[in-house]
């Protein structure tokens, strides 16, 4: 279960479960040397960056944020993802998973924002002769606090899933017909957004992103020499992004100096656009500004739209050099600024349309990161606990204001496997960093003067990880089957042609129950949920062998497969990796935790483990060629 060094050239099953291996060096659970670990944990926090300033570009369009609030905001995310990454690493499934805004929410506050701003408007197209309801609307000027409310919503369902351990069972009869269109499908979810943080400058981005598919792969087996010269450590794959990054934007600070170099602001990628009705706006509150009226988008559900090369500033005052407005310190107090969330039936339904597709999101993202360290697939107890430990980040993040709730981020994840090298400890210091970013915004400024075409090349390399490991699971089953062709078809070309018909017809669906079309529209507009949803019903209710859908591959999670738990070895990494610390451990199992609901964080059977001196016999016993050793 080794994930960072050199490679194990030992002969190995590659469909058993104990034996996918990657390097050997370092664990799961091993920490790094100090010097190497920052770097790794640098990493992280700037692929993490990229990923929190593209929901500060979605939010912008949705929300109008003026430019000198973004490092408040960017702060403010960092912290409490920061507070969910401690968590999942130390409640959670223990994979070093960096937690961040989670772009599946983005879509149901979009329908949510659109469905206020309809309700409030009366047209008749929209409200089809029953506009009487718009009187009972939510005022404008609560709309935060209403995706607020719907972060708390959405965290409470992700929290009740992990703890009724229904994902967890769900992924027992999740095949590789399931993981694959899924991660491919998450993978490709990003390509307008990242499109459009490429168009800031085209030159730059694919200057950075040679420089990534250089270091990473044709450098790959480059070693240097450890401070000490005993170790060898292929630096260039391992930190290939972190090198990159701050290459090219070392060019870039320099080229901007000589004139030659003006990077963009986000306003001036988004297309022009105001408010329908100045008495419509929803501001966003800023501790050193005041409120400023938002941009709604009513008949678009996609998060960022393809860039208007003669788009002019969104905002008609921008400071243009806002670090002075920055504070060196600003600890972020539960509900600063707006109030306490607000919890309203379109808002709620909203939250558990972004709970059902951030889960999925998320249990993908487990089995995505424990396949490209070569760790065993996580049984369904540490999946459980996973969720609990994001469904209480996402409650967290709408306490302390955020508008978007957390998840499992994928770029980082997938940069794991572009460094083949993950750690704990890694995650942990990354997410200390964070922690000392969130509580000064000056300190974040320095990631918002990073170029947007940096942040999109970032995301551009990061998730085609997902779409190629996704790919990878086709190898289990058998392809050459017209039922795994049709289904998989079906599924991924459905799930990215629903939700484009569905945002051209933005009132296509009325119940005359507003939550309820908030939920349907959000469900039906969200690519990961209808792909999760399509391929595991076609998966699991058309007939065919195990053998042709590859559940017989040892890529599923443990539970599906009893006798792969009964191996020492096996049950010793999975151990190693999922194991909860020991002082979690003595209080779930106090008699009063062994029962609903906490039973289902807990491992069947932990207390049936052998001991570690009834492994050492178990292996001694089998490396006796003549089966007589003990």
């Amino acid at each position: 279960m080794a994930v960072c060094g050199r490679r194990n050239h030992q002969s190995v099953d590659p469909e058993s479960p104990s034996t996918i291996r990657r390097t050997a060096e370092f664990r799961v659970d091993q920490p790094l040397p100090c010097l190497l670990n920052l770097c790794l944990a640098l990493q992280q926090v700037l692929v993490q960056s990229s990923l929190l300033v593209l929901v500060l570009v979605s939010l912008q369009q949705q929300i109008w944020v003026l430019e000198q609030q973004r490092d408040q905001l960017l702060a403010s995310a960092f912290f409490y993802s920061s507070v969910s990454t401690l968590l999942q690493s130390w409640l959670g499934t223990r994979l070093p998973l960096i937690q961040a805004p989670s772009l599946e929410f983005m879509i149901p506050a979009l329908v949510l924002t659109s469905q206020q701003w309809h309700g409030n408007s009366g047209t008749a197209s929209t409200c089809r002769g029953r506009c009487g309801e718009q009187d009972k609307s939510v005022p404008h000027t609560d709309l935060l606090r209403e995706l607020q409310g719907m972060v708390l919503c959405a965290g409470l369902v992700q929290l009740a899933l992990g703890l009724s351990g229904l994902c967890g069972l769900v992924l027992r009869h999740c095949g590789p017909l399931v993981l694959a269109p899924l991660l491919c499908v998450l993978g490709f979810s990003i390509y307008r957004e990242a499109a459009l943080l490429c168009s800031d400058h085209w030159g730059i981005t694919a200057l950075a992103i040679v420089l990534m598919v250089l270091l990473s792969q044709h450098l790959r087996s480059w070693f240097l020499p450890a401070p000490l010269g005993v170790l060898r450590y292929p630096i260039c794959r391992m930190v290939s992004v972190l090198l990159s990054l701050l290459s090219v934007w070392g060019v870039c600070a320099a080229l901007e100096h000589l004139g030659h170099f003006r990077p963009h602001r986000p306003s001036e990628l988004l297309p022009t656009s105001s408010p329908p009705n100045p008495s419509h706006a929803a501001p966003w509150p800023s501790p050193n500004s005041t409120h400023t009226a938002p941009s709604l988008r009513p008949n678009s559900s996609h998060i960022a739209p393809w860039p208007n090369p003669n788009s002019s500033h969104i905002l008609s005052s921008i400071i243009q050099d806002d670090l002075y407005l920055a504070p060196w310190l600003s600890l972020p107090l539960p509900a600063a600024g707006v109030g306490l969330p607000l919890l309203s039936a379109r808002g709620m339904a909203a939250g558990v349309a972004a709970a059902l597709a951030a889960s999925i999101s998320s249990q993908s993202v487990y089995l995505l990161t424990a396949r490209l360290l070569g760790a065993p697939p996580p049984p369904a107890a540490a999946c459980n606990r996973g969720l609990c430990a994001e469904g209480l980040g996402s409650m967290s993040a709408a306490l302390l204001g955020g508008v978007v709730g957390v998840s499992s981020s994928v770029p980082n994840a997938c940069a794991l496997g572009l460094s083949q090298c993950g750690s704990r400890s890694t995650v942990q210091l990354a997410a200390t960093l964070g922690l000392i970013l969130g509580v000064s915004p000056r300190l974040t400024y320095l990631l918002t003067s990073i170029p947007l075409g940096i942040h999109g090349a970032v995301l551009s390399v990061t998730y085609t990880v997902a779409i190629a490991t996704g790919v990878t699971y086709f190898q289990y089953t058998h392809m050459d089957s017209g039922r795994n062709i049709f289904n998989i078809g079906f599924a991924v070309f459905m799930s990215l042609l629903l939700p484009r018909w569905f945002s051209l017809q933005p009132t296509f669906i009325f119940t005359g129950v507003s939550s309820l079309d908030v939920l349907l529209q959000s469900l039906l507009t969200l690519p990961v949920f209808l792909v999760g949803l399509l391929a595991f019903l076609l998966d699991n209710t058309v007939s065919g062998s195990e053998s042709e859908r590859g559940l017989n591959s040892g890529v599923m999670v443990k539970g599906s497969q009893p006798e792969a738990s009964r191996v020492p070895e096996y049950s010793q990494q999975v151990e190693a990796v999922y194991g909860l610390p020991s002082p979690v451990k003595r209080l779930l199992d106090l008699p009063g935790l062994r029962t609903v609901p906490f039973c289902a964080c807990r491992t069947p059977g932990e207390e049936d483990a052998p001991s570690p001196q009834e492994t050492a016999e178990l292996l001694a016993g089998r490396a006796d060629p003549r089966g007589t050793g003990t």
